[in-house]
């Protein structure tokens, strides 16, 4: 027997083994996918997806030590509730030396009104005097001398109130301004209040209490339960029979029996090229339009407890006005427990 030969001859049902198994194999998948694409109804599109949720960032407006921090992750929150507090010692003093600077403006500025009060009384009488010296020169009962100098004396008076009149303008901008200080060291202390602007559930804590952090520093992030959607990719063929508020059904792995209603809220202005991460049942078709599948807030209500970012699943869009449900894509709902 010839080595050689026989190696070659055991080798040869292997290849051909191998080679069966692999067109057995794309075969069966292209039967697959065909079954799959098949099963999709007319006036329906087809994608797979996943579920995204809104993240809102509560991040510290002004620097300062963190004084506490009243939830954690995973922790329900609604809308206005306070979620962190900073270190306020700071600005309690600065609005205390406001305040009183604000009391010393009130009485300057009262100051500055009993003044004017005393210069007009001054000024009036300085004006009688002189219209007298004026009436007596005329007369021949009183001299020149005298009348020049009740005149001198009038437009003192004169220029006296005029300075006081400034004073009073002068009092009232410090009040002002210092009122003004006061409404802005009340604002930083109700930023270092920080609420959340949405209910949602807490997914990161960032910061733990006695940190310090910056201007502009996270603190906690929020899900925002009440925009949660899909986000699918349809080639342009489809994409492009979309219109906004059009009807759609997911269908989540995690749940499989389930179908959960949802509408079409976004339809990309531009195509893209595919992502990787997206599998399309043509893959001669690159460019494809990002479509958002939002639920409804009032559904997301009772299975809020239930939403998780990144849930994979299917989703079907109505591409046909008036399209027909086919009975296995009939919304059907979660039991939740009460």
């Amino acid at each position: 027997m010839v080595p050689g030969y026989t190696l070659r001859m055991m080798r040869a049902p292997a290849v051909f083994g191998i080679a069966a198994v692999l067109t057995l194999t794309l075969g069966s998948y292209a039967y697959w996918n065909h079954a799959m694409t098949a099963r999709t109804p007319n006036g329906l599109a087809t994608a797979n997806g996943r579920i995204e949720v809104e993240r809102v960032d509560i991040a510290a407006k002004l620097p300062g030590r963190v004084a506490e921090i009243r939830v954690k992750e995973g922790d329900s929150v609604q809308t206005g509730e306070i979620i962190a507090r900073l270190d306020t010692a700071e600005l309690q003093a600065q609005l205390a030396a406001a305040k009183a600077t604000v009391q010393r403006a009130i009485a300057t500025n009262d100051r500055a009104q009993a003044d004017i009060a005393v210069r007009d009384a001054e000024h009036n009488l300085a004006e009688i005097e002189m219209q007298r010296s004026v009436e007596l020169e005329r007369r021949a009962a009183g001299t020149k001398a005298d009348l020049d100098q009740r005149t001198a004396q009038h437009l003192v008076a004169d220029a006296q109130i005029q300075g006081s009149r400034a004073a009073l303008a002068e009092a009232k901008a410090a009040q002002e301004a210092a009122q003004a200080q006061v409404a802005q060291i009340e604002a930083m202390l109700d930023d270092s209040t920080l609420r959340t602007p949405v209910s949602g559930r807490v997914e990161y804590k960032l910061v733990q209490g006695g940190e310090v952090v910056a201007a502009g520093g996270r603190l906690v992030t929020i899900l925002d339960l009440t925009d949660v959607y899909m986000t699918v990719f349809l080639p342009t063929g489809e994409a492009g029979r979309v219109a906004l508020g059009s009807q759609a059904r997911l269908v989540l792995d995690a749940v499989p029996n389930a179908v959960f209603p949802a509408t079409v809220s976004f339809v990309a202005a531009e195509a893209q090229f595919t992502p990787k991460a997206v599998e399309t049942a043509n893959e001669r078709e690159k460019l494809m339009y990002r479509v958002k599948l939002a639920i409804d807030p009032k559904l997301l209500e009772t299975y809020r407890d239930y939403v998780k970012a990144g849930l994979t699943g299917n989703a079907y869009v109505q591409v046909a006005a008036g399209a027909a449900w086919p009975q296995r894509l009939a919304v059907r709902l979660p039991d939740v427990a009460r």
